[in-house]
């Protein structure tokens, strides 16, 4: 059985100020405890990766563990979810993100919002934030129509680790958590002005994902998936993650 909305708006808030704390807290860590870039990228990435799979195996039951818009509109484009639930998800999603960074700066004593100053929207950025997401979304819902969604939180913790190694960017592929890093002038911050350059690289992403998934894999459904995999048992796609 589905889950009421209101217990899956809560699940996605939560996730989302979780992974946003996440990213955050060891951005700021990480500055704080080494001067090396690479090494600040490194111990950054490193526990958001590990913190991902953790926070969505948390919350993914109830919700699918989306944390992330893009998700949740391609979801609703497969039919895991419905599109009203999916538009939902987005404000708790956004709110969860701001309510992250917040929590962050304040567990390392600093103002609760300070507004990052941290410049990123330039035409490599936004070409990466495009790869990104796009790669995001097809390991997502590659293991969603081949029923594999078991895998997913290690899949996709090990796919942002990663990304954020491989793009120039390090890999927001993520609407609210863009806009989340708003609120805090740290390593993991973005610029307000950064923002919607993100947000459209971003859906982007996402469009160009749902078109390689529809020829990568245009004759099965989530339903089909789940017959090969669990016979006798369904397992929608809603539950796709991250």
């Amino acid at each position: 059985m589905t889950p009421p909305l209101p217990r899956r708006l809560l699940a996605e808030f939560l996730g989302s100020a979780f992974l946003a704390a996440l990213v955050i807290g060891s951005g700021i860590a990480a500055q704080n405890l080494s001067s090396d870039t690479g090494l600040q990228l490194l111990e950054n990435s490193a526990a958001t990766a590990a913190g991902l799979f953790a926070i969505i195996l948390m919350f993914g039951p109830v919700s699918g563990g989306h944390f992330n818009p893009v998700v949740s509109l391609v979801d609703a484009r497969f039919g895991g979810i419905s599109t009203r639930d999916a538009f939902a998800y987005i404000p708790a999603q956004v709110a969860g993100c701001i309510t992250g960074a917040v929590v962050a700066n304040a567990m390392f004593s600093l103002a609760a919002i300070s507004i990052s100053t941290h410049h990123r929207a330039s035409p490599a950025h936004l070409f990466a934030e495009v790869i990104a997401t796009s790669g995001l979304i097809l390991v997502i819902f590659s293991l969603a129509r081949t029923g594999r969604l078991s895998m997913a939180p290690a899949a996709v913790g090990a796919y942002i680790g990663a990304a954020y190694w491989f793009t120039s960017s390090t890999s927001f592929a993520n609407p609210a958590i863009a806009v989340g890093r708003m609120f805090s002038n740290t390593f993991a911050g973005i610029a307000p002005a950064s923002v919607p350059g993100f947000v459209i690289a971003e859906l982007v992403g996402g469009v160009v994902a749902v078109i390689a998934i529809l020829a990568l894999y245009p004759d099965v459904t989530p339903a089909e998936a789940a017959q090969v995999v669990i016979p006798h048992e369904e397992v929608p796609e809603s539950e796709a993650l991250v």
